[in-house]
């Protein structure tokens, strides 16, 4: 976890350097935008949300009336999880091009080598929204069995401690796969590299979950993940199996 967190930060500082920062501007504003309308909407409905997540409780878990003080804050980190899934898949879906090029500009500056892609700028552009939808098309599912799992009696009290864990690997596949699209790495070989390293691939993720709660400074965070996703790449993943054709 350490070096994952170091690359992170390593990262925030580096994309702010000349040459870097026109990457990260359209992607800050876009996320401050998406931020503030995010917040309006919990603030406004949460409450509403929260009222109705008590009333789901069925009648032969009345007895566990006493587990209220646990269920409530369950129920709080639930709801928020969820919104928090929105929120980040919305905002990579808009910054998606942006990312893509700020990770081949980071891993040109890092290693010395450009990324072993010969697409032009705009198939690459195009290319990026693309496999923003092939994430989309491996989380939504996954994001959907989750949230019915939160209406199963038992399973509920659960549910939050999974949502967190399938945080940590979301953000992984969502940052990770940046420098590993620019160098030709299919979607379902990046899955297997980040299997095999589980460990810094978790940490790393759960280290950019946690970047995305801090109000504002996350809004650097992200850009900055992005770079420290490429230092992985560079350190974990390149060389592990020779990358393979789409």
């Amino acid at each position: 976890m350490i070096y994952s967190l170091q690359a992170i930060l390593s990262g925030t500082r580096l994309v702010f350097e000349p040459g870097l920062r026109r990457f990260v501007i359209g992607p800050v504003l876009v996320n401050l935008l998406l931020y503030g309308g995010t917040l309006f909407y919990l603030f406004e409905n949460f409450g509403g949300w929260l009222d109705y997540g008590m009333r789901q409780i069925p009648d032969w878990l009345t007895w566990l009336t006493w587990l209220e003080w646990l269920i409530w804050p369950l129920l709080v980190v639930a709801l928020a999880l969820i919104v928090f899934f929105t929120f980040t898949l919305v905002s990579n879906l808009i910054a998606a091009p942006f990312y893509g090029f700020l990770a081949e500009k980071v891993e040109t500056r890092v290693t010395g080598r450009p990324p072993s892609d010969e697409r032009g700028l705009m198939k690459a552009g195009v290319d990026a929204l693309g496999r923003e939808l092939v994430k989309l098309g491996y989380i939504l599912p996954r994001m959907a069995v989750l949230f019915l799992m939160g209406f199963v009696p038992g399973l509920n009290l659960i549910t939050p401690f999974l949502w967190a864990a399938f945080s940590a690997w979301m953000m992984a596949v969502q940052y990770l796969d940046y420098p590993m699209d620019n160098n030709q790495v299919g979607f379902t070989d990046m899955r297997r590299r980040l299997r095999a390293r589980w460990w810094p691939t978790l940490t790393y993720g759960a280290c950019m979950s946690m970047a995305t709660w801090v109000p504002v400074l996350n809004l650097i965070l992200l850009p900055g993940g992005v770079a420290g996703g490429v230092m992985l790449w560079d350190r974990y993943y390149r060389a592990m199996v020779p990358a393979v054709s789409r």
